[in-house]
């Protein structure tokens, strides 16, 4: 049987990094969609020229680079925009996971991880065999993110507003780690899934349950 192919999601400062990290641990390969939708768009990149040449050089830096402040107070305030810069960006983005996923696959783990905040917005949840949901409440979201990344409380409901809805996220959820704990919490959880997903890559019949 294949390795499994785990899709990790959440919203925004949900904690999905520091969940990847946990299996890491563990011995667990993961690939981030964040870090390769940064990939697609360093210079030299296609997908940087279509976005300089659709924004202007104003979401560029002195060296060229994608200044990405600036583009995500463009997109978040405008949807249209933010559906073009998807448009642009995720059959790339796709295309490097698909890459990744592969070499994971012949890595010898018994399972992998998809991290990605879209993963279901994106049609990512395409790409895997169960998706595990990080869940935190919508105001320790926005605390989180204020505190991290320096943007407004404004900006930050924007986000969320463009991310699928927590309940519907939940829905689709084959698994979920509550983390609005601490971490020790964190990682008892995924020792638990680690263990979990051992025992379906050697039962492959009970993959969905």
């Amino acid at each position: 049987m294949q390795p499994l192919t785990i899709g990790v999601t959440g919203g925004i400062a949900s904690g999905k990094s520091a969940v990847a990290l946990e299996f890491a641990k563990l011995g667990i390969p993961w690939v981030d969609a964040d870090i390769v939708a940064r990939e697609v768009v360093e210079p030299g990149e296609p997908a940087l020229a279509e976005i300089a040449e659709h924004f202007g050089p104003e979401v560029l830096d002195a060296e060229g680079r994608l200044d990405r402040r600036a583009l995500r107070a463009r997109v978040f305030a405008d949807e249209a925009e933010r559906r073009w810069l998807e448009s642009v960006t995720h059959p790339r983005i796709r295309q490097r996971l698909e890459a990744y996923l592969d070499e994971m696959r012949a890595s010898g783990a018994p399972y992998h991880l998809l991290v990605s905040p879209l993963l279901f917005e994106s049609g990512q949840h395409m790409l895997v065999d169960r998706s595990l949901v990080i869940d935190v409440p919508e105001t320790l979201q926005i605390s989180r993110t204020i505190g991290r990344d320096t943007v407004d409380e404004a900006q930050v409901k924007a986000i969320i507003r463009a991310q699928m809805p927590r309940a519907e996220r939940l829905a689709r959820a084959d698994d979920v780690i509550d983390n609005q704990g601490s971490h020790d919490a964190l990682a008892r959880q995924v020792v638990e899934l680690d263990r979990r997903y051992r025992q379906l890559t050697d039962s492959p019949s009970a993959e969905h349950e």
